[in-house]
């Protein structure tokens, strides 16, 4: 039998989750899988619970290390920086982020509410600090940044589910999304320095021009 450490099973144990989900896989066929006696592993993970913990905290650490460096101030670029962070996490972590009883999970619950409202308060932060440096118009309705900063959080989070739901797996993430919200409410110069840090073309791919045919919606 081989031995592994905690580090190998943990990342074993993530990509058999991912692919199984969280539910679907019991400590003996992850023992199986790392060719390791079911006492051996117990030795390290005593049962599930205690192995999502340890994944969860692993992550966790992560994504404070991440956050720590992408946000050292509250600009677009690193909203930016947050936003693919938090995408690549989704991925290494899906089974997470896509189960509602994982997410339920005290260990995982108590967690996330924290990052969550984190990520919000940031992201209201980068809008303040936006208009402050006269790169986004003052706040024309009230709750229209209030709402952007939940909304940005949402296409962040939701992103991998919405994809499954509509059954459209593109290359690209939600960010795209993010800017068409946020583009109308910037200012002159917030325009032009978006379009120096990320590019013309950038700006034009942003997605498809709206030009809809009532005639071809369906009547309710």
């Amino acid at each position: 039998m081989a031995k592994h450490s905690k580090t190998q099973i943990i990342k074993k144990a993530k990509k058999i989750f991912n692919q199984r989900s969280f539910e679907a896989v019991s400590l003996h066929e992850l023992a199986n899988n790392l060719e390791m006696s079911r006492g051996n592993l117990a030795y390290h993970f005593k049962d599930k619970d205690v192995l999502l913990k340890a994944i969860v905290d692993e992550m966790w650490d992560k994504i404070e290390k991440d956050r720590s460096t992408s946000r050292q101030f509250p600009s677009f670029e690193n909203l930016h920086k947050e936003v693919q962070l938090y995408y690549r996490y989704q991925k290494e972590y899906a089974f997470i982020f896509l189960n509602y009883n994982v997410l339920n999970h005290p260990d995982v619950q108590e967690k996330f509410r924290e990052i969550t409202a984190n990520t919000i308060a940031a992201n209201k932060a980068t809008l303040m600090y936006s208009i402050n440096q006269g790169n986004l118009k003052p706040e024309q309705f009230p709750g229209v940044y209030n709402n952007i900063a939940f909304t940005v959080w949402m296409l962040t989070f939701f992103w991998l589910s919405q994809q499954i739901i509509r059954g459209e797996k593109t290359t690209e993430d939600g960010e795209k999304m993010i800017w068409s919200l946020l583009i109308p409410h910037f200012t002159e110069k917030g325009l032009q320095r978006f379009i120096k840090y990320f590019g013309q073309e950038y700006v034009d791919s942003l997605g498809d021009p709206f030009e809809v045919q009532l005639t071809d919606i369906s009547k309710f």
